[in-house]
């Protein structure tokens, strides 16, 4: 492992430092999105504008009542959705207690697909619907972030808060909604372990997530715990492997006069593969980031797998070799 493999650390790292929203708790499912701070969590970039661009996929069911957007989605849920996630991030040169300070901003866009046995009746008074379906594809809430970051030797530690601003697509009783039409507000403090001379990575994250009501359908969700983790061997400085995963329990349940099925508090484990791959294109670094998650021990949520495919890259600040001296 050399001074390169620092650099091609740093700009790997960019597809852990931006989390960023999936869905709502309210459809069951979470804002956080899981799995987006497993492989180099801890690891913020050297300063300088960087871009990067998530791809999320995933592809779930489950067989209890769902409410979202006023409705309730019952008799079995088939879901799918593809979110993707443009971000900036902006490393400053400012020295914040002894660390990097960083903001970030993303701008969701992706679609969703439901497939319910009933369409049920909800607040809108609506008739049901047996064996309804419904697709969507609209831009969602777009999200600031800050992030204060620290180096120490092998060690790497950063926390971040997320706030989501809810102006995306929303509308009452649209099953696939993508936005969340509520304030969203998620703290996150992530660890990274590199050794550079083993090439052994641990890596791990820890957050709360803390959502506001609704106010078109009174639903207020309750507050998450997650936590993510990866242990990655670098097998190069252009490439790395391991396992990585994550885990959500909701420790306070729903409320509001919308929440007509009750706490509904969630649970969710997963593990999966992850690779890591980073390459020149003249003199443009490029990192790239494969993971894959398979879901178990879920309670009150969907069910299934997930995945990214993340795409990184520096837009300007210090060079490849300023940041390998």
């Amino acid at each position: 492992m050399t001074k390169r493999t620092v650099l091609i650390a740093q700009a790997a790292a960019l597809t852990a430092v931006l989390s960023s929203p999936a869905l709502a708790v309210e459809g069951g499912t979470s804002f956080y999105l899981l799995g987006s701070k497993t492989t180099m969590a801890g690891f913020l970039p050297p300063p300088g504008f960087y871009g990067l661009l998530q791809n999320y996929a995933y592809t779930g069911s489950a067989d209890i009542d769902f409410e979202t957007a006023g409705i309730t989605l019952s008799g079995g849920v088939d879901a799918d959705a593809y979110i993707a996630l443009p971000t900036a991030l902006w490393v400053t040169e400012a020295d914040v207690l002894g660390g990097n300070l960083a903001f970030t901003l993303t701008t969701p866009f992706g679609g969703k697909r439901v497939e319910v046995g009933i369409l049920a009746d909800g607040p809108l008074d609506l008739d049901p619907e047996v064996n309804a379906e419904r697709d969507n594809w609209a831009f969602g809430d777009p999200v600031l972030g800050a992030t204060l970051g620290w180096h120490d030797g092998n060690l790497h530690y950063s926390l971040g808060t997320l706030i989501n601003v809810p102006i995306g697509q929303w509308e009452l009783g649209n099953p696939v909604n993508i936005g969340f039409n509520r304030w969203v507000v998620d703290t996150t403090a992530a660890l990274t372990y590199l050794d550079q001379t083993t090439g052994l990575e641990l890596s791990g994250a820890l957050g709360l997530t803390y959502n506001f009501e609704n106010p078109d359908t009174d639903y207020k969700s309750g507050t998450e715990l997650h936590a993510e983790g990866a242990a990655m061997y670098h097998a190069s400085h252009t490439f790395s492997i391991g396992v990585n995963g994550y885990a959500l329990r909701q420790i306070t349940g729903d409320s509001g006069s919308g929440a007509v099925l009750g706490d509904f508090e969630g649970q969710v484990f997963a593990m999966g593969p992850a690779l890591d791959y980073t390459f020149k294109i003249g003199e443009q670094v490029v990192a790239t980031n494969l993971r894959y998650f398979y879901e178990f021990g879920v309670e009150n949520r969907m069910q299934g797998h997930a995945g990214f495919l993340n795409i990184a890259l520096p837009l300007g600040g210090h060079s490849a070799e300023e940041q390998g001296k």
